[in-house]
């Protein structure tokens, strides 16, 4: 009898589901709106996991087939009691009896190198730095949330991009940011800030989804952007050196590889983070993902049910179709 497994990758402005056979080829995927569970909350990501999943379903013309396994790669989960939440999620939607769960940058690092091991440093909504060596042995840094850290991800250079716009129009400094984000946000003064902002509401996905305006004004040259730049990728670097300290890479060789969004700016933020990382450790190597999230989600959850993720199955795996 023939068995299927289930990835997902929930973060905090989307849901990736895909789903696999047992001989690593990608049947079907499906996308759903957010599902990190400290942005939206478990009720929320309920909604949002079975969107992806019933469209991976769909795709791949299983309507009700179990799953053998499913591994969830979730935003927001650093502790036991945060899988246990995602755990019931699951359950309420009947995904099976074999559920996985760990944090993002998880999956991400076994998608972007393909099982090996590595250091996985991600840039979305949120930001985080996770590595894993031959031994097994798992470090995390960053990833404390965006009240405290997710220095370097898109909504900490939105928060920025705002905070650097209200100085703007209050006379402390002076960026090309001023316009295009009073223009984001609806207002036409910064007066209108206050009300706009904590009157109305904002929310982290909406704050997020101004990161781009940095990385024009930056490649405009606008000195603010370019040092808000600077000091993110600064700090990213700083996550991958704490990362390989503690795995044994400081003066040793090691795979890096970026994932998230940001990243998609590129070389206005890749090359200062080249850069940066570089300075900080010069033996590790920049790989760009090989295979994303969802797909190291599926990696995961073959090898949690005892599948040898062999040559073969990564072949399989890294010709899965992309989201429709």
């Amino acid at each position: 009898m023939a068995r299927y497994f289930l990835g997902i990758d929930g973060g905090g402005t989307k849901t990736q589901a895909a789903i696999c056979d047992e001989s690593g080829r990608v049947l079907g995927m499906g996308l759903g709106g957010a599902s990190g569970i400290d942005s939206v909350g478990a009720d929320a990501a309920t909604v949002s996991i079975g969107a992806a999943v019933a469209a991976a379903r769909t795709n791949a013309g299983l309507s009700d087939v179990p799953f053998a396994a499913v591994f969830l790669g979730m935003a927001g989960v650093v502790s036991e009691a945060d899988r246990d939440i995602v755990r019931k999620v699951a359950q309420r939607l009947q995904l099976g009896d074999a559920i996985h769960v760990d944090h993002d940058i998880r999956i991400a690092l076994a998608g972007g190198l393909s099982g090996r091991p590595g250091i996985a440093l991600i840039a979305g909504t949120g930001s985080s730095c996770f590595g894993m060596n031959a031994a097994g042995k798992r470090w995390q840094a960053g990833g404390w949330g965006h009240l405290i850290s997710d220095e370097g991800s898109s909504y900490w250079f939105g928060w920025n991009a705002i905070r650097l716009a209200a100085g703007a129009g209050d006379g402390r400094w002076r960026t090309a940011l001023y316009t295009p984000v009073m223009r984001r946000l609806g207002i036409e003064d910064v007066a209108e800030l206050h009300q706009r902002l904590y009157t109305q509401g904002i929310s982290k996905a909406e704050i997020a989804g101004f990161a781009p305006l940095v990385m024009e004004a930056a490649a405009d040259g606008d000195m603010l952007a370019l040092e808000l730049i600077r000091q993110g990728v600064h700090e990213m670097a700083l996550m991958v050196k704490a990362v390989a300290h503690n795995l044994g890479w400081a003066d040793a060789p090691c795979e890096v590889t970026l994932t998230g969004g940001l990243w998609r700016a590129g070389e206005v933020v890749l090359t200062p983070f080249h850069a940066a990382l570089a300075e900080m450790l010069p033996q590790a190597r920049i790989i760009m993902p090989e295979l994303p999230p969802v797909i190291g989600a599926c990696l995961l959850a073959l090898q949690a049910s005892g599948v040898i993720v062999d040559a073969v199955v990564r072949g399989h795996l890294s010709t899965h179709r992309e989201l429709l």
